[in-house]
């Protein structure tokens, strides 16, 4: 059984219109790929919002084809091939409604261990470098897995410093194993796996690194993990929509902030500014939030509490204050107790968070440190 429902799950999801979330209805309305591929055709009334546009392609010979090859493909490439419906990926990424139907596994991948996304822009400057740098060294006495997306830049430093600090990292692709893009990180991805790494893609064999790949791909990213760091990004940055998967899944997002006049912090700004994500002030702060809080070193700090301890300005010290008093409160709670319009108060709090003097948490809602 197992063989035949791999493949009319990988022949059901290449018909045109069946995505991941149409996969997903006809599997809980005839309770296997194979009875969806069976039945679908004549019996789609009975799936919710199902109609006869969708199943068209259902019960094409060639898709059968199609999936025998793959699965031919995916035996002589020691790819292992795990389906959403018999519960075979990563937990976290199983409780996403969009998840992939279908995902596709080269190396090793440890569900049991506790992961972190990280996230960046392909043109890296030196300061997302040293983070990059002193987050892994700060955590290397933890067992977790990196997840990145094998890019140039941010990601490509992530999967390096994780093969150097012997943490496993995965790299999740927009494309599939016929190809690696982009080839100048080739040799990266074959020490990810040397190293216990793994490789995921929920594309098949035929697909290219299409642009819209990406996006869809940054979605995996988000959902494996309980939390996601941006390291610098533009705004509208591919980063962004990391962030934005993340925050739609109720996962924890972290934000490296910079300075205004940087255009690859520019991102990570906007979404500490919108409280999209919480501000890293101390990357030993940040270790604790992820629950790395085993260390016996001390971790370098992002920022020295010399430069945190500086004098506050009038409004600074108003809003800090009233903040330490009310742990938690609102943005709208702030205003009316402070009496000062929202806008007003959200740049003074940006500026708290970059000086490492308050957090932010979903809900506009705010604590002092």
């Amino acid at each position: 059984m197992v063989p035949e429902e791999y493949l009319h799950a990988i022949a059901l999801r290449e018909c045109s219109l069946i995505g991941d979330i149409n996969f997903h209805k006809l599997i809980r309305t005839f309770g296997s790929a194979e009875e969806a591929w069976k039945r679908a055709k004549k019996e789609y009334s009975k799936a919710e919002g199902i109609g006869r546009k969708t199943v068209a392609d259902i019960g094409n010979s060639d898709y059968l084809r199609f999936a025998e090859k793959e699965i031919q493909f995916c035996e002589k490439n020691d790819i292992r091939i795990h389906l959403r419906h018999l519960k075979q990926i990563p937990f976290l990424l199983n409780e996403c409604d969009d998840a992939p139907a279908i995902l596709y596994q080269k190396g090793n991948f440890d569900d049991s261990l506790p992961k972190v996304s990280i996230v960046g822009t392909r043109n890296m400057t030196s300061y997302g470098k040293q983070f990059v740098c002193d987050f892994f060294e700060a955590s290397k006495p933890s067992k977790y897995i990196s997840v990145s997306g094998l890019a140039l830049g941010v990601d490509k430093e992530v999967h390096e410093q994780s093969i150097l600090h012997k943490i496993p990292t995965a790299a999740v692709l927009a494309h599939g194993f016929h190809t690696l893009y982009p080839s100048k990180n080739r040799k990266l991805a074959d020490k990810i796996l040397e190293e216990g790494g793994a490789l995921l893609t929920e594309f098949n064999s035929s697909r290219k690194p299409d642009r819209e790949n990406f996006i869809q791909r940054n979605r995996i990213i988000a959902g494996i993990s309980p939390a996601t760091i941006v390291v610098e990004t533009g705004f509208g940055g591919g980063s962004v929509s990391t962030a934005t998967f993340a925050n739609d899944y109720n996962r924890e997002v972290f934000a490296l902030p910079g300075k205004i006049t940087d255009p690859y912090s520019q991102g990570c700004n906007q979404l500490i500014f919108q409280n999209k994500a919480s501000c890293i002030s101390a990357i030993k702060d940040l270790i604790n939030s992820l629950g790395f809080n085993h260390s016996k070193a001390k971790p370098k700090e992002l920022f020295p509490y010399s430069e945190i301890n500086m004098q506050l300005t009038e409004n600074q010290l108003i809003i800090y204050q009233t903040i330490q008093t009310h742990p938690h409160v609102s943005l709208d709670d702030l205003a009316q107790i402070i009496s000062t319009p929202a806008y007003k108060i959200l740049p003074v709090i940006l500026e708290l968070e970059l000086l490492g003097k308050l957090k932010s948490f979903s809900g506009r809602q705010f604590t002092a440190i």
